[in-house]
């Protein structure tokens, strides 16, 4: 039998240290049903982008493929070492041996599209099937049924499908149908880390202060994202940039589509005009440098390498001085523009020690970014809860949630306008976005 869980080994066990954490003494500024669902949007958002990676590098013969697996072994070890103060060692060990078996049957998935062998394809998916039956028993069994066996299976189902869609689209050379699926699949673990986190926190509720679904709680997550899925298409398109990728239009197609569910959250704080100057930063200074570099660096012009570097600098400023704005100094502008920073050097320094063929190095830094980016979901967040803690505060419930559960993965639309909304009723009318004036001159 499992051991239970208790408030204390989980926080231990999975917490991030995260900038928020570093700026107040280390205590988070969410209750402990905000952190757990925030661990888990990190831990389980993360194994959908490495598993997506890890396929397309093993079916193309990329020369990272084995540092790509190895950090998805990672992720799987990490999860394990969250679980073995909650299970114990047979627990967590069981839980490893489960996943690590899932990894492998989606290795002799890619092999066997590769190969063209249908019976081994089948025979693949049958094992993937069997994953979803016996992790859906561990699940039930773990949460003594406050997530259902079944429901389990069915999100597990689904995020499988998710995964192979995305795969299966890409071997096929359809890449716009399968950064379709990409998103549609990110999305669909934070909808399931919150329903898992829902299930803990049901389960042991005197262990857990709050809610999973608080305002603060769906506004941190939705906010880790959007920061989330921004840094794996950043990274992504200075691969593909530099590598002459024929998916290389749709990864920055995927990026556009992200861009759009920032404006729309944007628009319902600074209205129309001030969603178009967002989307000018963004774009030129921001998302456009990433392709500019990506270039420069394979033509090796240092020049305009350099240059790009500058416009990414000038983001950084900007949008940092954006967010001190917008919260009224809860978010300090220092403390934003060297947090944008800092991230902009994890995505260029991933991207260096790839092009380094240094590939072990570029996974641990890309690993590092990417849970540097719930760091950011945190403080801004934070920011944000402390500036209208009406709003916001612990107990507080939005209006309106986007529609999330096992059925699916939650409309991204919906999920936009509902951060629209609740932030516009935080930041509404406080100020008008102001640009400077070193943008224009980038």
């Amino acid at each position: 039998m499992y051991k239970k869980f208790t408030a204390v080994a989980l926080s231990a066990a999975l917490v991030v240290p995260t900038m928020a954490q570093a700026a107040d003494g280390g205590e988070s500024q969410f209750s402990g049903a905000s952190d757990l669902r925030a661990d888990l949007d990190h831990l389980l958002s993360e194994h959908f982008i490495l598993a997506a990676s890890s396929m397309q590098k093993t079916y193309d013969e990329s020369s990272d493929w084995e540092e790509v697996e190895w950090a998805l072994d990672e992720n799987v070890k990490d999860m394990g070492t969250a679980l073995e103060p909650l299970y114990g060692e047979e627990g967590a060990a069981e839980f490893v041996r489960i996943f690590e078996s899932h990894n492998g049957y989606t290795d002799d998935y890619v092999k066997a599209v590769k190969d063209g062998d249908d019976s081994a394809k089948e025979e693949a998916e049958q094992n993937i099937a069997g994953f979803a039956d016996e992790f859906s028993s561990f699940l039930d069994e773990a949460t003594e049924g406050n997530l259902p066996k079944e429901a389990a299976e069915e999100a597990l189902v689904a995020h499988e499908q998710d995964v192979q869609a995305t795969f299966d689209h890409y071997s096929a050379g359809d890449y716009m149908e399968s950064y379709e699926s990409y998103r549609v699949g990110y999305d669909r673990m934070f909808d399931i880390s919150k329903v898992l986190s829902g299930a803990i926190t049901a389960q042991f509720p005197d262990m857990f202060d709050g809610s999973v679904e608080s305002a603060d709680a769906e506004l941190r997550s939705t906010l880790n994202q959007l920061a989330g899925e921004h840094f794996a298409l950043a990274s992504l398109e200075l691969e593909k940039g530099y590598t002459q990728a024929e998916d290389f239009d749709f990864v920055t197609w995927a990026e556009d589509e992200h861009t759009a569910d920032f404006k729309a959250a944007i628009e319902g704080i600074y209205g129309a005009e001030g969603a178009d100057q967002f989307e000018t930063v963004w774009q030129q200074d921001h998302i456009n440098a990433q392709s500019d570099l990506a270039i420069a660096t394979l033509e090796g012009d240092e020049e305009a390498r350099d240059q790009a570097i500058e416009h990414l600098k000038t983001f950084s400023q900007d949008f940092g001085s954006f967010l001190a704005t917008a919260t009224e100094g809860n978010l300090p502008e220092e403390a934003a523009q060297d947090a944008v920073w800092t991230h902009e050097e994890q995505v260029i320094k991933t991207f260096d020690q790839f092009v380094e063929e240094d590939y072990e190095a570029s996974v641990k830094t890309y690993r590092e970014g990417y849970a540097f980016m719930f760091g950011i979901g945190e403080t801004l967040g934070g920011a944000i809860k402390a500036q209208m803690p009406d709003q916001f505060g612990d107990e507080a419930m939005p209006e309106e949630m986007p529609q999330t559960g096992f059925g699916g993965a939650s409309d991204q639309s919906s999920m936009m306008a509902w951060l629209s909304g609740m932030v516009a009723l935080a930041l509404g009318g406080l100020y008008l976005f102001r640009r400077k004036e070193n943008q224009n001159n980038a």
